[in-house]
């Protein structure tokens, strides 16, 4: 799909974004995943800023977003939290920060639409410091043969959609790209995965 139509997926979406109240499940796992968050955090594809409310206070957040519609949504989520955030319009897959840039890296339900996921997790081992943490909490293919074969047909018209992918390995992503994961959760007949993994140190957290 061309970048510009993704991004106008994504902008019509942003006010259901912001209004959507997550079940239960998935704000339990974000709370879980992200009081792990310390220092100068970067979140891919922030959408709405629906991670705002669980972020411990003394964290500062550098936030990421290819759709302008999705980060006025997020300012004001950020307002409303008390989060120091900065926020940045701009293409994550193309852009650029120095080695060792974060103490933590957070991505919730952003894999499913790059177009090049191996290569972004590649990035962000990059980006995070030695000893700091790369939190995810993503979807993908499940492990139950008829869940996965209706993901698998139902893929190309939800991507078409609503700009996401149903069928990613997230697993299988994170080991080929060397993510060196220290604990990790799944859930939803194995659909939702809760990583917390670091680029190659042997720290346990």
């Amino acid at each position: 799909m061309e970048r510009e139509k993704l991004i106008r997926i994504f902008d019509r979406q942003a006010a259901r974004y912001a209004s959507n109240k997550d079940p239960s499940s998935l704000r339990r796992w974000r709370r879980q995943l992200l009081s792990h968050a310390e220092g100068e955090v970067l979140e891919l594809a922030v959408g709405a800023g629906a991670n705002f409310p669980y972020y411990p206070a003394e964290v500062k957040v550098t936030a990421a977003d290819f759709s302008e519609e999705m980060l006025a949504e997020a300012r004001k989520k950020a307002s409303a939290c008390n989060i120091q955030a900065e926020l940045i319009c701009t293409d994550i897959e193309k852009m650029e920060f120095s080695s060792h840039s974060f103490d933590t890296i957070v991505s919730t339900l952003s894999f499913c639409c790059y177009e090049n996921p191996l290569d972004m997790l590649k990035k962000i081992q990059r980006w995070c410091r030695p000893d700091g943490r790369i939190l995810l909490l993503e979807h993908g293919i499940s492990s139950n043969f008829f869940v996965s074969s209706t993901q698998r047909a139902l893929n190309p018209l939800l991507y078409k959609m609503i700009g996401c992918h149903q069928t990613r390995d997230i697993l299988k992503l994170g080991r080929d790209s060397g993510l060196n994961v220290h604990r990790s959760e799944s859930h939803w007949l194995n659909m939702f995965h809760i990583i917390w993994a670091s680029p190659g140190t042997e720290e346990i957290f």
